[in-house]
């Protein structure tokens, strides 16, 4: 989809937690108010990735949809309205399991662990993604991932093999 981001809104119209959050060292954490993603995983098809747009932190990496929570929006649903907006993620299909959350303190990143009902097509809604697809979970570490998801992919995949049974 390019390399280059997409017009924001002007300050007045934007979400206030669409900002970057600033940590002790001066590393930066996309959401003001946190973020979360969604990863929806179904028990044959495996789990969605998201392919991240070049223009975006951590760009050409894979990854779930997911992005900053809105002020005033919990974890789950902020997840949940980023993966509909990024993968067309049908609510009505998926079932939450748990959450998973990386605290720093300042900020903080939940992963919302779902099951989807049906294998649904994914559809890129805007120009955050590059491309998504249905990866099986032996194969998820053959990608390129985002540095936060790999480092929370094992354990994860590790609670999702437990529940296939």
């Amino acid at each position: 989809m390019g390399t280059i981001p997409p017009h924001l809104p002007p300050p007045h119209l934007r979400d206030p937690g669409d900002a970057w959050a600033v940590g002790p060292d001066g590393t930066k954490y996309w959401g003001a108010f946190g973020a979360a993603g969604l990863l929806v995983w179904h028990r044959d098809a495996g789990i969605l990735l998201q392919h991240r747009a070049e223009w975006s932190h951590h760009g050409g990496t894979w990854g779930i949809p997911g992005g900053a929570i809105r002020q005033g929006e919990d974890a789950v649903a902020g997840a949940l309205r980023e993966a509909n907006e990024e993968a067309g993620v049908p609510a009505e299909l998926i079932t939450v399991l748990f959450t998973e959350v990386l605290d720093l303190d300042f900020w903080s990143y939940t992963t919302v662990v779902v099951e989807s009902s049906e294998v649904f097509e994914p559809v890129m809604g805007d120009s955050e993604s590059e491309a998504l697809a249905w990866i099986a979970l032996d194969q998820v570490e053959s990608f390129d991932l985002h540095p936060g998801f790999a480092k929370s992919w094992q354990a994860l995949k590790i609670k999702l093999e437990t529940l296939a049974g």
